[in-house]
């Protein structure tokens, strides 16, 4: 499917974009990628055999410009931050998101992309205690830190069946990542999402490690490696604006997460637990049942090994670490 073909990967300086775009050169497409990264960085983290430009995705002219002759669209520009972020700066959350997504997605149907992969989110779904079936999203709001943006990821998806209900353009295929980790992440504990910060600030030596809340809340966590793999099988196999999760389908707690962390370093820290911060839902789990049927999936990376990649992978890359400065948008 990919073999000569025009990809362009909006938002391909991030934790899935760049193994999204190593695995689409692999596959032999033409690639090129937009971000609001400096040249310099995506060159290094890219590679030459990829195109790179430079563009702000929130202007409709720029969106336009960026998927001109393109066959498919990848759309990962994304904000990603922690619990605190999402609770403190919604609106630096919520209109450029607004902007970019729905600017890139009508350049693209008015430019007849083949193809367009929509990136939404957990984050999207109602609070439940079990599993999330696709169909439950519109149950009711989303919950706490995430209601924000993952109201905006909702008006995204419906932006897509718009064009196919309307339009007939039928190149729309969504996908709902679980918490997405791996090499190339923002960590950055100021700004980075749970894995990433705790991993930073124990490869740094802070003993004791203090996390937010009591430990309990329970996760879905997905390794970037293995969401790139069946993006690209969704792009091909989905059906049209059909919804598809993308997790481990099981949970974990923060407890057993922090404590799986710290044990890839020769001197584990000590976890001190703040109770007084906020944890989020108190259990955000997808359900696999229809990305099994429709895509076939079978999970290839557990939680421990996507964490010891990770953390090998900040140790064998400081200077990367360093360099990574990328702006609000990149997945």
């Amino acid at each position: 499917m990919y073999k000569n073909k025009k990809v362009l990967v909006a938002g391909g300086t991030g934790t899935i974009g760049i193994p999204l775009v190593k695995r689409l050169i692999e596959l032999e497409a033409i690639v090129t990628v937009v971000s609001i990264d400096s040249p310099e960085y995506a060159r290094k983290v890219l590679g030459r055999e990829v195109s790179f430009v430079k563009s702000d995705l929130t202007k409709l002219d720029n969106c336009l410009s960026a998927t001109k002759e393109q066959n498919y669209v990848f759309n990962l520009v994304g904000i990603k931050g922690s619990t605190g972020i999402g609770e403190t700066k919604v609106a630096s959350y919520f209109v450029p998101m607004l902007w970019f997504q729905t600017n890139l997605m009508e350049a693209s149907f008015r430019n007849g992309i083949e193809r367009y992969l929509f990136v939404s989110s957990i984050c999207g779904y109602p609070q439940s205690l079990i599993p999330k079936k696709e169909d439950t999203m519109w149950d009711g709001l989303p919950k706490q830190n995430d209601r924000i943006p993952g109201l905006a990821k909702r008006i995204g998806e419906i932006q897509g069946e718009a064009y196919l209900q309307e339009h007939g353009w039928n190149a729309v295929r969504i996908v709902r990542p679980s918490n997405v980790y791996g090499p190339f992440d923002d960590f950055n504990p100021q700004t980075a999402q749970v894995i990433p910060a705790l991993i930073a600030r124990v490869v740094r030596g802070e003993n004791p490690l203090k996390v937010w809340g009591d430990g309990t809340a329970i996760r879905d966590f997905i390794f970037s490696e293995e969401v790139v793999e069946w993006m690209l099988i969704a792009l091909d196999k989905a059906p049209p604006c059909v919804p598809i999760n993308l997790g481990l389908g099981k949970g974990t707690t923060i407890r057993e997460l922090a404590e799986t962390i710290v044990q890839c370093v020769p001197e584990p820290p000590r976890i001190e637990w703040d109770k007084t911060k906020p944890s989020g839902d108190s259990v955000r789990i997808l359900s696999m049942e229809r990305a099994k049927k429709l895509i076939g999936f079978k999970l290839k990376t557990d939680l421990k090994e996507g964490i010891k990649k990770t953390v090998d992978w900040y140790l064998n890359h400081l200077d990367l670490v360093q360099q990574n400065k990328r702006g609000y948008y990149g997945m």
